[in-house]
């Protein structure tokens, strides 16, 4: 008899257990040939099956609050909804769809068919036994049943672990399974399986099992393709969203599946749930699913539009028509502008200056009970500030602040960047000293842009005196550095012009640039200091960066002197710490791709956008490795929009680092590593692929071989600091506890960046993908594998 396992759900209640097995059960022991040790082990059996079903399930984790946070499966479900939570909301709309889905059966033999009885007693023993160990010890088992073990087996202890909801189980006896020389496809089991892991949101596995399916030449069912993507969105994770959106696509084109209207809405909360700066790449994305949504006849609900137009009003290139065509359909629609609609519409007008449309948009947005947001105010003063009228824009800062009662630190920005614009010194030094009277921060930005009006006021005595005052307000900046520099040169005074670049040189927070390199050259070659001048000169060409054209000419003359040529490009070689930094960097994830013959080679920098102490690392990892990157990311302004990700030239120099880390395409770990561990490949380590919990142990993150991992664990003994290992998969964590961490934070201390100190003693400098693998970690238990 053959069992066909229909689509039971894990997030309802357990299905009974499967009656032919219940019946096998009985049937045997009433048999007088039946052994009492066979009776124990299949009771003990079906006791261990039925007591998991009373065993509490772990939900799975749910998304953060979004921006349009009503996005729900329709309007006819809204007073299904209305008692629902927010994020309540969203899985349920999520998840609604994926219960009617149709899923392939499985078929699963019956232990009581089997005619032999060792065969069935050894089955009944690996459903009781693997399910209670780890992974390591999992596979060792499995080992050991290679000489009769088959698919028939293999699959009916993986239908029984996700019976139990014993789902990482079922995954690893899966993948044993695989690397058999008996294992053929089955596309129910596989469906089976996927679906299991991406309802409890491992979306990784999920996505290994998908593409196994899609490997073998099968499409995946529309179930996997709707759990996959729901799994995806449930995920904080970087890159999650991108990837959703690609299964998405492939949902369609692939599949030729017709996605309910619960996923469609799921998906475009998700787009527009992030910043405007970073949801605004996201713009084709969601205009992809308002035409899927129109198209197949599904209803758009007034988020859809909301979100459409707050992405257009964050776009570079404001598209008015689009944003009025899209007013007229809500209108069609019988939808009404709310406040958050208003708001986007008031930021598109500040944008393009449209001084008319911002004024009656802003007379829809008084004949709300409440008043408008700060956020609008500081839309209408831009406006005006675009049109060149800074003291309405100033008129309309008042006004907020006596409507509201309080103000931001944005609006505090915004007039001061607007009065420095338009050089209305006194206002913008009266409101300067308001801001840093509240104590609000960050003052930055406001002090750039004070420092810049008085650069062109030439009024370098008040500059130099509010250089001081930032610097006792805020942290180091490129920015108010290069402004100064700016000033000292062409004011004369070129020592202590030199005595702030050389600070800018040697503090890796401030850094310096093609931009203070070019002032400081410029100051040189006009006071007839020559010698100074080549030097800045070796450096600007060691960094690659682009000498200012009137200054080639006179830079031509001075070199032709001692018979050099001026444009003759320096061959690029790495130097002891950037080396140091690659090793460091490496060991912490870093990423080399290469060419097909292994000659040219790429390092990729990754860094986590939502960690603070990652976004210092970038930079300064930007600043060292300048003449080593790719065109396409080095900024015009060489110290503002940094990518999170940016990778070098293809060159030959990285090749022992290809050879030696990342050997056949995946991380490895250097036998000699143990050489290579210096204090401060550990810092850069330590910075990029570290964290310091709030019990103050310092966990080192790894991918390599446990050989590897030894190695360095030898080496750390020999520096005097004890350290555990524990195994996640194929990532290694190197806990340094306790007292040892003192020992190990003395060691990497000088190297550790300045800015970076406060944050990775806090332990905030996570990566967000690395925040879950570390919840779990206990090194007081056995390692895993």
């Amino acid at each position: 008899m053959v069992v066909r396992a229909t689509g039971f759900e894990p997030f309802l209640p357990p299905l009974p257990l499967s009656p032919s097995l219940t019946t096998f059960s009985l049937n045997s022991f009433s048999n007088p040939n039946f052994s009492s040790s066979m009776r124990s082990t299949f009771t003990l059996f079906r006791n261990l099956m039925l007591s998991t079903f009373h065993q509490p399930r772990t939900l799975p984790s749910q998304l953060l609050p979004r921006r349009f946070p009503r996005l729900c499966v329709g309007a006819e479900q809204w007073a299904l909804h209305e008692e629902l939570p927010e994020h309540e909301i969203f899985r349920f709309a999520a998840e609604a769809g994926e219960k009617r889905l149709p899923r392939p059966e499985v078929e699963v033999k019956e232990l009581s068919e089997v005619p032999e009885l060792w065969r069935r007693s050894r089955v009944a023993w690996l459903c009781k036994e693997l399910p209670a160990h780890k992974a390591g010890t999992l596979i060792r088992i499995l080992n050991a049943q290679r000489k009769w073990m088959r698919q028939e087996d293999a699959t009916y202890v993986i239908m029984h672990c996700l019976r139990i909801r014993e789902n990482e189980t079922a995954f690893r006896v899966y993948k044993w399974m695989m690397q058999r020389s008996w294992y053929r496809f089955d596309f129910a089991l596989s469906t089976r399986l996927a679906d299991y892991m991406g309802k409890e949101r491992k979306f990784s596995k999920c996505r290994e099992v998908f593409d196994d399916i899609i490997n073998q030449g099968r499409v995946p069912s529309e179930s996997t393709f709707h759990i996959l993507v729901v799994a995806y969105l449930s995920s904080s994770v970087q890159g999650c969203l991108d990837e959703a959106c690609g299964i998405f696509h492939r949902m369609i084109q692939l599949g030729g599946y017709q996605p309910c209207l619960s996923l469609h809405n799921s998906l475009f909360k998700a787009l527009v749930g992030k910043p405007g700066n970073f949801s605004k790449q996201y713009l084709k994305q969601a205009e992809f699913i308002y035409h899927r949504l129109v198209s197949t006849g599904l209803d758009v609900h007034k988020d859809i539009y909301g979100g459409l137009i707050w992405l257009h009003s964050y776009q570079d290139c404001i598209d008015k028509k689009r944003i009025e065509a899209l007013r007229e359909e809500m209108r069609r629609a019988g939808i009404g502008e709310r406040e958050e609609v208003l708001v986007s519409i008031l930021r598109a007008c500040a944008r393009e200056g449209e001084v008319e449309e911002a004024e009656k948009t802003w007379s829809k947005l008084l004949q709300f009970e409440s008043n408008p947001p700060s956020q609008a105010f500081v839309y209408k003063m831009e406006v005006y500030s675009k049109v060149g009228v800074p003291m309405k824009a100033l008129e309309v800062f008042r006004e907020m602040q006596l409507k509201l009662g309080k103000t931001g630190v944005p609006a505090y920005n915004k007039i001061i960047e607007i009065l420095c614009k338009a050089q209305e010194s006194e206002f913008a030094e009266s409101i300067m000293t308001e801001f840093v009277n509240s104590g609000l921060k960050p003052l930055t930005p406001s002090y750039v842009y004070l420092l810049n009006m008085y650069f062109n006021l030439e009024s370098h005595d008040k500059l130099e005196e509010a250089f001081s005052q930032c610097l006792e307000k805020c942290r180091p900046n490129s920015a108010i550095y290069s402004i100064y520099l700016d000033s000292l040169v062409k004011v004369g005074k070129l020592n202590k012009a030199e005595d702030i670049f050389c600070q800018m040189f040697r503090d890796a927070s401030i850094g310096v640039n093609a931009r203070s390199c070019n002032n400081i050259l410029h100051g040189y070659l006009y006071s007839g200091n020559n010698f100074k001048a080549e030097k800045i000169y070796d450096l600007m060409c060691q960094k690659k960066y682009e000498i200012d054209a009137p200054l080639i000419e006179k830079l031509d003359y001075i070199l032709s002197l001692r018979r050099r040529i001026t444009k003759k490009p320096m061959s690029l070689k790495l130097n002891k710490e950037q080396r140091e930094m690659l090793i460091g960097m490496l060991l912490g994830g870093l990423q080399i791709d290469s060419d097909g013959q292994r000659k040219n080679h790429i390092i990729g920098f990754n860094f986590d956008g939502n960690s603070v102490s990652h976004n210092v690392l970038k930079s300064h990892i930007h600043h060292q490795f300048y003449e080593w990157l790719h065109p396409t990311f080095k900024p015009s302004d060489d110290s503002k929009n940094i990518p999170d990700k940016f990778c070098t030239i293809a060159s030959s120099h990285f090749g022992f680092y290809a050879d030696q880390f990342w050997s056949g395409g995946q991380p490895t770990i250097p036998k000699l590593v143990h050489r290579w561990l210096s204090p401060c490949v550990l810092a850069y380590w330590y910075m990029y692929g570290g964290h310091r919990n709030s019990s103050g142990d310092i966990l080192l993150k790894i991918k390599g071989s446990r050989e590897g991992v030894e190695n360095i664990v030898k080496k750390f003994k020999a520096m005097s600091i004890d350290c555990k290992v524990k195994g996640k998969g194929k990532v290694f964590w190197i806990g340094i506890l306790g007292s040892n961490t003192t020992w190990f934070w003395k060691l990497v201390e000088p190297y550790i960046l300045e800015d970076v100190r406060d944050f990775t003693k806090s332990g905030v400098n996570m990566m967000g993908r690395d925040l879950l693998e570390t919840q779990d970690i206990n090194f007081n238990r056995e390692s895993e594998e």
